[in-house]
């Protein structure tokens, strides 16, 4: 039987400073331990092993979303400058923000009327006191 290692609460700036790997071993390690506590409660283990159970999958979640977390950045580091994005990457906003027409496009307009506000423009009037 392997000595079982007792888990202290993780905390998300430790974990930021590890590495990849140290992330995934960690992981692992938490993992083997909820299934060892998941066994302890079907078994009618001690109320100290249940209690634990929530603080060892909130401690992988943490895990889990340092990992994305940092996967996340490392692409937006990679990809910037680039001409486009993934759609992961890009400002969520909303549907209709994304569909709204761009500064640039607003701004265009067809020969016709840039020949007409060029030929006719906008009436200026002297007003008397």
């Amino acid at each position: 039987r392997r000595p079982r290692t007792v888990m202290a609460k993780v905390k998300a700036h430790e974990l930021r400073a590890k590495s990849k790997a140290d992330l995934h071993k960690q992981l692992d390690e938490l993992k083997q331990e909820l299934g060892q506590l998941r066994v302890a409660k079907v078994t009618g283990g001690a109320a100290s092993k249940l209690s634990k159970i929530k603080e060892v999958r909130k401690s992988i979640a943490r895990v889990l979303t340092v990992i994305n977390q940092t996967q996340k950045q490392q692409l937006r580091k990679a990809y910037e400058g680039k001409a486009y994005l993934p759609l992961d990457l890009r400002p969520k906003k909303t549907r209709a923000i994304r569909r709204r027409l761009t500064p640039a496009q607003l701004k265009k307009t067809t020969d016709k009327q840039f020949k007409k506000d060029h030929h006719y423009p906008m009436r200026k009037f002297a007003i008397r006191e």
